[in-house]
């Protein structure tokens, strides 16, 4: 019986499954992936470094607080839409100013310092006075503080040290053949108003004002292209669009290709901003008038 339950029973073959060759395996998937992140990554900051610092800028914004940057999307007030790449080239590509009108606007900016330095009256604004040549032309800008240097508070009255600083600002650049814009800058403090005046009109009313002094000391009537009132759309301090750094006044002197193609593309001032911003234009209000304070 032995015999026979030997023969009854299968022969059983038992294969055993080796590994996978190294091809087969998945192991050669985890390296690619992670060559082409490394790849996208490398020329994603290639991309980056190439960019106008304008849309730096605004990827930088994006980034830090996503919500906030698709809202402004929304309401039309990002610093770069994509529709506007093609003017964004234009500029890019434009060529560097004449040698002739670099050196006319760099004289201008060291005879303003030297007025600004010398000037006894203005010792308590210089900190406050920034000159500088930028990728526009020569840009001035008088910074307000808590207390209000250079204009009544929430007022387009200027005050008698600001007329002197404009009348001899004025004198400078009517020797310029430059077109000269005038701006003005609101924080986001809403005025303490009832009568629908705000800071849209208050923006504009201060760059006006500012227009008629000078004008008044000597600046041609041709020279002055535009005058701007921003309100608090294009903030110094973007984190904290409150803070009294936001409320200025900036004398742009254009360089004169820049200025044409500004005015061909719809470009404002100040960033190479390619958005166009909402610009409220209003006669300046008359001297006497005050603005009660925020």
């Amino acid at each position: 019986m032995a015999e026979a339950a030997e023969k009854n029973a299968g022969i059983r073959i038992v294969k055993k499954k080796r590994g996978h060759e190294g091809h087969h395996s998945g192991a050669w998937k985890v390296a690619y992936a992670d060559f082409v992140t490394a790849m996208m990554a490398f020329f994603l900051v290639m991309w980056i470094l190439g960019l106008n610092q304008s849309i730096k800028e605004a990827i930088a914004g994006y980034f830090k607080d996503p919500v906030a940057f698709m809202k402004a999307v929304a309401k039309g007030n990002a610093a770069f839409t994509v529709a506007a790449a093609s003017k964004l080239r234009e500029l890019q590509n434009m060529p560097k100013p004449p040698a002739q009108e670099m050196q006319g606007l760099a004289k201008a900016k060291q005879s303003i310092e030297k007025i600004v330095a010398k000037t006894p009256e203005f010792k308590s604004l210089r900190r406050y006075i920034e000159i500088k040549l930028v990728d526009e032309g020569l840009r001035i800008d008088l910074l307000e503080v808590k207390e209000s240097l250079f204009f009544d508070s929430a007022s387009a009255r200027v005050k008698p040290s600001t007329k002197h600083l404009l009348s001899l600002i004025a004198a400078e650049l009517r020797k310029l053949p430059n077109k000269v814009i005038l701006e003005g800058h609101t924080d986001s403090r809403p005025l303490n108003r009832t009568d629908g005046y705000t800071n849209w009109e208050l923006s504009a009313d201060r760059a006006n004002a500012a227009r008629r002094v000078m004008e008044h000391a000597g600046l041609r009537d041709d020279q002055v292209a535009q005058v701007r009132g921003y309100a608090d759309t294009q903030p110094r301090e973007p984190r904290n669009p409150a803070h009294f750094s936001n409320r200025r006044v900036s004398i742009v002197v254009m360089f004169s290709e820049m200025m044409e193609a500004q005015q061909q593309l719809k470009i404002a001032p100040g960033r190479l901003q390619i958005r166009s911003p909402q610009e409220s234009i209003s006669p300046a209000v008359a001297p006497s008038l005050s603005r009660p304070s925020r």
